[in-house]
């Protein structure tokens, strides 16, 4: 299967390794910080409000990215919500730390909130992915802050 592309400001901000011509009639957004949808819990907002003005500030962010980074940051909230009901339980089983659970025929099972938590984990890591935000992408970034520009200062959403 081919490597997904990656997004042409990632590409121009690791300085086009790869030396592939960049493509010429790429749609460009509006750059800008989208509003959060009003379904975001107070965990996924922590996460919209703590990674908007970086993602902001490197040029990886557009007005019609609301979308995907909401589902990013609700990832975050399921899987922070998933560890803490884990080290709830954690605190009241000192044989398994809540690893395992018993079925009501008395079966020793993987915690169903172990799975929750890996999935909500391993979907927040590709979608952080899709903004350059894991430590690989990180590692071949050399941005600076870019200038305002004024045509792009309208924050708009579209949810």
């Amino acid at each position: 299967m081919p490597q997904r592309p990656k997004p042409t400001a990632l590409r121009v901000i690791e300085g086009n390794r790869a030396r592939r011509p960049m493509p010429k009639n790429e749609p460009r957004p509006r750059r800008g910080i989208p509003k959060p949808p009003a379904h975001l819990d107070s965990y996924a907002l922590a996460e919209w409000d703590r990674i908007t003005p970086e993602l902001d500030a490197i040029g990886l962010l557009s007005t019609i990215d609301g979308t995907t980074l909401a589902a990013y940051c609700q990832c975050v909230s399921r899987w922070m919500q998933a560890e803490e009901a884990i080290q709830r339980m954690k605190a009241r089983d000192k044989l398994t730390s809540a690893l395992m659970i018993k079925t009501s025929n008395g079966n020793a099972i993987q915690n169903p909130l172990i799975g929750v938590a890996n999935r909500a984990m391993h979907m927040a890591i590709r979608f952080a992915a899709e903004f350059g935000m894991s430590p690989a992408a990180r590692a071949r970034l050399d941005a600076l802050p870019h200038e305002p520009d004024p045509q792009n200062e309208r924050k708009e959403s579209y949810f």
